[in-house]
């Protein structure tokens, strides 16, 4: 290992795929509301889509073409077309914010809260992620998230990898970039962090969408701190 664990104080997480099962969660809860309705669809595609929908809203708060709105917002835009695309017709609004509110209840990985408690013993572990406070403080009490702190893009007014978001978690914890480890499932997020001097952890995720696809990362980048298979690992790598 090229550095001394015992440096890091705190761990810093991205949640959407890395602690988290969004797309099996969201197939979930969107298949249900068509079967409701007798409408039949491809519910892996609205996922994916619903997805997407988000990541290309980051892009474009972060490129400067929208003025910030966050996840919740985002998502709405999105499923309010995707409603329309599946003729998913009829919902109320109750009905449709309580189905745009499915991101507050995404369900761990199984090994995600007993690694995560693990590695609370000894360091403080927050949330890193492009999700609203709002949003991840809900997925917590949901899926018994152990987060000692809530820390998001929208507290910096942007959306990883922009740096600004890496070194207000730093700030807001009192700690120096490289006392904090960045982990995700990502490799591009890592790069992003350690550009801005933050150590990285890698967990990799290989079912984030979907069993056996090429989509997820198996490995990351030679760079990376630490790098694991699945939560115990890497908590036996942090030395807990």
């Amino acid at each position: 290992m090229s550095f001394d664990v015992s440096q890091v104080k705190a761990l810093v997480f991205d949640v959407f795929g890395t602690v988290v099962d969004w797309r099996s969660s969201i197939i979930r809860e969107v298949s249900a509301v068509g079967e409701r309705l007798g409408v039949s669809g491809d519910w892996e595609g609205f996922a994916d889509r619903w997805r997407a929908g988000y990541s290309e809203g980051t892009r474009d708060v972060r490129e400067g073409k929208r003025p910030f709105l966050t996840a919740d917002e985002m998502h709405r835009e999105r499923l309010d077309l995707l409603l329309d695309d599946f003729g998913m017709t009829g919902l109320s609004e109750a009905e449709t914010d309580y189905l745009n509110q499915a991101w507050h209840r995404l369900d761990p990985w199984p090994d995600a809260v007993e690694g995560l408690t693990r590695l609370k013993s000894k360091y403080v572990i927050g949330t890193l992620s492009n999700g609203n406070v709002g949003l991840l403080v809900n997925m917590a009490k949901y899926g018994g998230l152990p987060w000692d702190v809530v820390l998001t893009g929208q507290l910096a007014g942007t959306y990883k990898p922009d740096p600004k978001v890496y070194l207000s978690a730093a700030s807001l914890l009192g700690l120096e970039p490289g006392e904090v480890m960045m982990t995700a499932a990502h490799t591009n997020d890592l790069l992003g962090a350690a550009k801005v001097g933050l150590r990285t952890g890698f967990i990799a995720r290989p079912d984030e969408f979907g069993v056996g696809s090429p989509k997820a990362e198996l490995e990351t980048d030679e760079s990376i701190d630490v790098a694991a298979s699945g939560y115990i690992e890497f908590a036996e790598k942090m030395s807990v």
